[in-house]
């Protein structure tokens, strides 16, 4: 299963954001149900009754012989579940649960389909990732303010676990703005990180793609509405399927597209640990030409890396510019956020905060090609401060009027509230702009609400994620 960009928080460590939290506890409480027949299928030793939970697609790329000779050999002898809980539920698809057999602790991994079938099954040890470090981690809060003490007795939660390295807090409550720095940007080397330390902001990125559609859109050079195929290659708008997508649904996550293109793995020299490096617009063409639709575009929401991705090369088309040309140009320059890239220069490439995984081991750092537009973004919490306050300011520059239409909600469906790249959530019930974003070295949190004058960004580089964290320091500072 590749690693893919992490995006809108569904559920973690037990919290269930408002983003249309109706819809996710229906498709929790489905999957929880298939979840619950495997576990009495476990009993039973019933490995047919398991592989036949499973979707087509599932049974095509595993043979019914070799899943239950895995279930004998693997599953099976554990014996019975004396115990479980579930750890994460990803992207409303992905649930991952703590099991305790007789004999050890599991971690069994599934998702479902759109036909609520098997998609996905992974059985694996389970790791506690909750140990703490042995002392504090160093940080430079003073702990002189209330916000202050308030930051660090939530904050220390995350940053003292031994599977997350730094973080860097920003803070706008009614024009007053903190900084806060923890831990060390590499490992044992005990370098604080500050306000200049370069992090991957992976799915915030989205939020400047959806900036330059609204921007071009404002300029009458697009219409929300247009269709995408009136800006592709024939070759690829000759598919039937592509002609009811508009661009709006491309950013708002409501076209039909799967999350990544099936042929994303299938990408020259791919490597699990940089896995969007090598996939190329003549892939994706490749893919489009061909594809087919999850749902009818409009009217189910889905988040997509790959829609994202593609709503960047369509821009690229339009202006003959690059993605990162676009993102400066248009946003970085006018705000003066001198670091927030797409590809680091030699003199400013030493600021990188060194990623580690879930289990502290150190990671590389993402590199894009087609996809660019969903995630390829680095910048630091300085950079996101002025972002959020730029937003957060309404003035009758061209830029604060993108900033305005990228607000403006696009789907709405009672359950899932989604802007042009935006989500809103609800945190204690107050509504907030916000957008997060995850790879296998790097966790991200920006939420804001313009109203009340409060942002709040957090930057790791761990991929554990910020998101819990960034949901309790806006409870507490509200």
């Amino acid at each position: 299963m590749p690693r893919v960009l992490r995006g809108v928080l569904i559920c973690g460590m037990g919290l269930l954001l408002n983003l249309g939290a109706n819809a996710q506890a229906r498709q929790l409480r489905k999957t929880d149900s298939v979840f619950a027949r495997i576990k009495q299928y476990i009993i039973t030793k019933n490995a047919d009754a398991i592989y036949n939970l499973a979707d087509a697609r599932f049974k095509k790329s595993i043979p019914h012989a070799d899943f239950n000779d895995f279930l004998d050999r693997e599953l099976f002898p554990l014996g019975i579940v004396k115990k479980d809980s579930l750890i994460s539920f990803v992207n409303n698809v992905t649930a991952a649960y703590k099991v305790q057999f007789d004999v050890l602790t599991m971690l069994l991994t599934i998702s479902l389909s759109e036909n609520d079938k098997l998609s996905y099954f992974k059985l694996e040890p389970y790791k506690e990732s909750s140990v703490n470090k042995p002392s504090l981690a160093a940080s430079n809060n003073q702990l002189k303010t209330r916000t202050d003490k308030v930051v660090d007795s939530i904050v220390r939660k995350y940053i003292q676990r031994s599977n997350t390295v730094s973080l860097s807090i920003g803070i706008i409550n009614k024009g007053d703005v903190r900084t806060y720095n923890y831990g060390e940007i590499k490992k044992g080397k005990g370098q604080l990180p500050n306000i200049g330390t370069i992090y991957e902001i992976a799915s915030i990125s989205k939020t400047f793609t959806a900036t330059l559609l609204a921007w071009y859109v404002n300029e009458g050079k697009l219409s929300l509405n247009d269709p995408i195929t009136k800006y592709l290659p024939d070759s690829v708008a000759a598919n039937p399927a592509l002609k009811d997508i508009k661009l709006v649904n491309l950013s708002n996550h409501t076209g039909g597209l799967p999350g990544l293109p099936s042929n994303f793995s299938a990408q020259k020299d791919y490597n699990d640990a940089n896995p969007y490096k090598n996939y190329t617009r003549q892939m994706l063409f490749e893919y489009l030409k061909s594809c087919t639709l999850r749902s009818q575009p409009g009217t189910k929401y889905a988040y997509s890396n790959l829609a994202v991705g593609l709503l960047g090369v369509i821009l690229e088309r339009v202006t003959g510019k690059p993605y990162e040309q676009l993102v400066n140009e248009i946003i970085c320059q006018p705000l003066g956020m001198k670091s927030t890239l797409q590809h680091l220069y030699p003199l400013i490439a030493p600021r990188l905060a060194a990623g580690y995984n879930e289990d502290a081991k150190q990671t590389t750092s993402w590199d894009f090609d087609a996809l660019a537009a969903c995630g390829s973004l680095k910048s630091t919490i300085n950079d996101l401060l002025i972002y959020a306050r730029a937003n957060m300011t309404k003035s009758d520059t061209k830029l604060s009027k993108a900033f305005q239409l990228a607000h403006q909600v696009t789907f709405n469906n009672g359950d899932s509230q989604v802007t042009l790249g935006w989500h809103i959530i609800k945190i204690d019930g107050i509504s907030y702009i916000f957008h997060n974003g995850g790879t296998e070295g790097s966790s991200s949190f920006l939420a804001y609400n313009i109203e009340k004058g409060l942002a709040v960004v957090l930057l790791s580089n761990a991929g554990a994620s910020t998101d819990n964290t960034g949901v309790s320091l806006i409870s507490k500072l509200q």
